[in-house]
């Protein structure tokens, strides 16, 4: 999920990897349009529900309302610990930190990508990737 800002540029702010789930909840919750993409980079499976039919399936099947619930609680947990690390993680520190998250997507996803959500460029990216590679050693 990504926003594109007025020059042009994309920002990364969330992957899903396999039986994951992703969206724009303040588009779904406020009914509003979204300033945010969700863009497929693999073959999947897209499913949608609309406002009012999660609310009958709520209603009629409150496993539902749980489920939902533990899914959203999950996306909170894992927006806030992003934001907290990006107020105070060293690029080297988020860069492990993507590693460790998203271990599925390293290697299945683009550099330019993985430069975005860090908030840095690719070019840095590859110096990161370079020093962190020179510390093992």
């Amino acid at each position: 999920m990504y926003k594109t800002d007025e020059n042009g540029k994309d920002h990364n702010l969330q992957f899903a990897t396999e039986n994951w789930w992703i969206l724009d909840m303040d588009s779904f919750y406020s009914q509003q349009p979204s300033v945010l993409n969700i863009e497929a980079l693999e073959e999947s499976t897209v499913y949608q529900i609309k406002r009012e039919n999660q609310i009958k399936l709520y209603t009629s099947y409150p496993r539902f309302n749980r489920i939902f619930r533990v899914l959203s609680e999950n996306a909170l947990i894992a927006s806030q610990r992003r934001v907290l690390q990006n107020l105070g993680s060293s690029t080297e520190e988020r860069y492990l930190d993507f590693i460790e998250r998203y271990p599925l997507l390293f290697g299945r996803i683009s550099n330019l990508h993985v430069a975005s959500y860090l908030g840095i460029t690719p070019e840095f990216l590859s110096v990161v990737r370079k020093r962190l590679a020179s510390n093992k050693g």
